[in-house]
């Protein structure tokens, strides 16, 4: 299942990490505890539409590419899950059904 929250903190990470930064310098930039924002990146906590936009600013991620990003990564894993579903096959549940169905 794919939980938004965690794709939204892959996708903050991933942003801060190939900057180089630390989630200290991140947080002090964006006024957020350096707790919170771990656990956002974490995909723990929920963000607010506020919280997003000031983390964004603070990576200098315009929060609509962020949102794309996010979006591109649900679509990509909503298609590995789909490709990986299993398939129900019919079962046969008793003897009787098997000689009635060669008949």
């Amino acid at each position: 299942m794919i939980l938004l929250r965690r794709e939204l903190g892959d996708v903050l990470r991933e942003q801060r990490q190939s900057q180089g930064r630390t989630l200290r310098e991140v947080s002090a930039s964006a006024s957020v505890s350096l707790g919170y924002l771990s656990e956002v990146e974490r995909g723990e906590k929920e963000a607010s539409s506020e919280l997003l936009a000031s983390i964004c600013g603070a990576l200098e991620l315009p929060l609509s590419e962020m949102l794309s990003n996010v979006s591109m990564r649900v679509a990509v894993t909503e298609a590995a899950e789909a490709l990986t579903a299993p398939v129900n096959l019919p079962v046969q549940t008793s003897a009787r059904e098997l000689v009635s169905s060669a008949a």
